[in-house]
Parts: C-alpha cells; structure tokens; sequence
C-alpha cells in the first residue's frame, strides 16, 4: 500500500476556471471541468492524524473526475470555489470535515444527476 500511496501523492493541483487538475507524482493527471462536474463527495477515511483523511472527490459527467487531499495547499481556493455551487450543502460539509467516521459524504450533485 505504501508504493500505491506514493503513487496516489500530488505533485501538484490547479483549480482554475477551466476546472481541477490534479498531477500525480507518476506523471498520470486526473481532472474534471466545471461544465462537467456532475457530483462533489466528501471521503473521510481513518487514517489520520498522521496520514491525510479527508479527500474532496469530484465526478464529472463524462467520467473523469479527481480526488483531492483537503490539506494540499490548492484546497482552500477549491472548498471556496465549491461552496459556490448551487444547492451546496454546507452543514453536510462541516459535519464531513469534523468526523472521523470512514464514511462518503455527498455534498453536491448537478441538478440534471438529481433527476431520475
């Protein structure tokens, strides 16, 4: 798990108009754009306080999509950006970034993935 977790570290993210991109240390890049982005999902996994915990993982429509640590220096500018979205749920946010349950929390989701 270890070389898997060395694999999975950033070695960089940008979150700009366009959307999030997230460059891994393998050279591989995960990215989702704004128009695509179809849910946005909280992950607290029980590995803190030593390891990072909580990832801000966000679907697009088309597939794609990323799952950024929420201490990576790019964090505040996207929980900002996010926060943004109508229809965010911002006490569903607090209450993912307070826990330490191993658990998902959908946060947001586009009005077209709400339709059934």
């Amino acid at each position: 798990m270890s070389q898997e977790s060395a694999n999975a570290r950033s070695r960089s993210v940008s979150v700009d108009d366009t959307g999030v991109r997230r460059q891994l240390a393998d050279g591989s890049e995960e990215s989702v754009t704004w128009a695509e982005l179809s849910a946005v999902v909280i992950r607290v996994i029980p590995e803190g306080p030593w390891k990072e915990d909580v990832f801000l993982m966000l679907a697009g429509s088309d597939g794609n999509g990323t799952a950024v640590p929420s201490g990576d220096p790019a964090a505040d500018a996207l929980i900002e950006r996010l926060q943004s979205l109508p229809g965010f749920d911002n006490e569903k946010f607090i209450e993912a970034m307070t826990t330490d349950a191993d658990e998902a929390y959908v946060v947001w989701k586009a009005e077209d993935a709400n339709a059934s």
